[in-house]
């Protein structure tokens, strides 16, 4: 199937052959369905927490980083913009003149793209923007078609090209933030360690990095003071050896005009080799968009304390009983081990439904043992409101077990309809954001490539110059890369939730009055 310059093209990628064959065989066999059996809802795998356990849970945090833990927040923002863009960009191409562009808005077709600018003035990049296109003509009506190019491309402000953490999105009097800067405070607000220390990193692709790095340079010297803060940003980009392979619909490998193999991003899951290089304690992770004014910040703070402080709670416990099982089997009390392996399925929510793992002491103790020694998150989960994306579940792993899974709808089973009923009845929503815990109870670091489920990829249908091809996703980073983590799930306020999926999502009331 590959030629010596195939294998030596894969090999200049830092890929590995048998990888790259492995990637073929998905495509030929496909990824099996998760088996999901019920909803996670509050009581029944999410944690629902009062004002008393909160504070708790905050102090519990706050004491940790008295003594001293490494905390770092990684945000993936390597993707571009321009899909918040996508119907202004159709809208310019089909408006050749400011004559269509003003028949074209009266369609409802284009209500988008009319509310974008009727109200042009409520987003803070239009103080960017030249005064003379801010003026309407007789008529009442803006240069349509100029606005969008100076929105869009390199004449002006270029968001077609930038990636969504360099956007302005929130308005401060005369001046303005990005969601970089947005995540630059947030880090100071929750993220200092003992030494004041703010740690960020933000995962970029090639061509924004240079960007990101003035930008964040900027903020720096600007926030240091005002929050009493030292920052220590970093940077990543994803691995071109996490690229997966392109076939055609027969599965055979793609080449492109020259011969050579098409190889493709795979998919945020890549980004795990990323996070496995990260050298922290505790971790946070949200995604770039979801940021939030200074006025609306107070909650996200406060419960980000809270999931972390529940993170610590239950490592310190899961590091207590794997200290008692690391003993010599007969040392080990049958009532503390009864005790254990109810901490495991009540509180850690795994549930074990091969009667072998019971028969006998000294298969039981290396079951406990290894369902204990493994990476931790704590997830939080906002009720469902409609938004798309995925949801907590209980559902059976490879292994028989049953346990917690954040689970994306391309790994349901449309056809199925005990399994798309299930999914019906959902009551909340993963917003991507999540606490973890990377290290074991010796104080060494997971290597977390070991802890995901390589069943859990995805398949979808793309074009190469005018050709068909499918394309191939890695295990997502917070569902199949995590397959195998310690999970818990906790309620969350939906106020820590703001998406910034289109342009028009930063006239949402949460994104206004900064």
């Amino acid at each position: 199937m590959f030629t010596e310059k195939d294998i030596q093209q894969i090999s200049n990628r830092g890929s590995r052959l048998p990888e790259v064959e492995h990637q073929i065989e998905n495509f030929k066999k496909g990824f099996p369905f998760m088996n999901v059996l019920r909803p996670a809802t509050v009581n029944d795998g999410i944690i629902k927490l009062d004002e008393g356990r909160i504070e708790r849970y905050i102090g519990i945090f706050e004491h940790e980083v008295n003594r001293g833990i490494a905390i770092e927040k990684f945000v993936p923002a390597s993707g571009a913009a321009s899909r918040m863009f996508q119907k202004l960009f159709a809208f310019r191409d089909a408006a050749q003149s400011q004559e269509q562009a003003v028949s074209l808005l009266k369609e409802e077709a284009h209500a988008d793209v009319k509310a974008f600018f009727d109200n042009l003035p409520k987003f803070a990049f239009y103080h960017q923007l030249p005064d003379e296109l801010k003026k309407a003509d007789s008529d009442g009506h803006l240069p349509y078609r100029e606005i969008l190019e100076l929105v869009l491309t390199e004449k002006g402000l270029n968001y077609g090209f930038l990636p969504k953490g360099l956007l302005q999105f929130h308005q401060y009097g005369e001046k303005s933030r990005t969601p970089v800067e947005e995540h630059m405070v947030e880090g100071a607000l929750y993220g200092k360690d003992s030494g004041r220390q703010v740690s960020l990193h933000f995962t970029v692709s090639p061509e924004h990095l240079s960007y990101f790095e003035e930008k964040t340079d900027e903020a720096a010297k600007k926030y240091e003071h005002q929050y009493g803060a030292h920052y220590q940003v970093g940077f990543s980009e994803q691995k071109p050896s996490t690229d997966t392979i392109a076939v055609t619909p027969e599965n055979e490998p793609f080449r492109q005009k020259d011969g050579s193999l098409l190889f493709r991003p795979g998919g945020h899951g890549a980004l795990l080799e990323n996070l496995n290089d990260i050298d922290s304690d505790i971790i946070f992770i949200k995604n770039i968009d979801n940021v939030v004014p200074d006025r609306l910040k107070e909650p996200t703070v406060r419960y980000k304390k809270a999931l972390a402080g529940v993170l610590l709670y239950y490592r310190q416990r899961v590091f207590n009983y794997l200290r008692e099982l690391e003993k010599n089997s007969a040392a080990v009390p049958d009532k503390l081990i009864a005790e254990i392996s109810d901490f495991l399925t009540n509180e850690l929510c795994v549930e074990a439904v091969e009667s072998q793992y019971y028969t006998e002491k000294e298969d039981l103790i290396p079951y406990l043992r290894n369902k204990l020694n493994r990476p931790i998150r704590v997830c939080g989960m906002v009720k469902n409101e409609g938004e798309p994306g995925g949801g907590p579940f209980w559902a059976r792993n490879a292994d028989k077990t049953i346990s917690l899974q954040i689970v994306e709808g391309s790994q349901i089973d449309k056809e199925n309809e005990e399994q798309t009923k299930i999914v019906g009845q959902s009551t909340h929503f993963n917003p991507v954001d999540l606490v973890c815990g990377v290290r074991d109870s010796k104080g060494e670091k997971f290597d977390l490539l070991k802890y995901r489920d390589p069943n859990t990829g995805f398949i979808s249908h793309k074009s190469k110059e005018g050709k068909p091809l499918k394309a191939q996703e890695l295990p997502g980073l917070w569902n199949g890369a995590m397959a195998d983590w310690i999970t818990l799930f906790v309620e969350v306020p939906v106020i820590t939730f703001n998406p910034v999926k289109t342009v028009n999502d930063l006239l949402r009331k949460e994104h206004q009055d900064s």
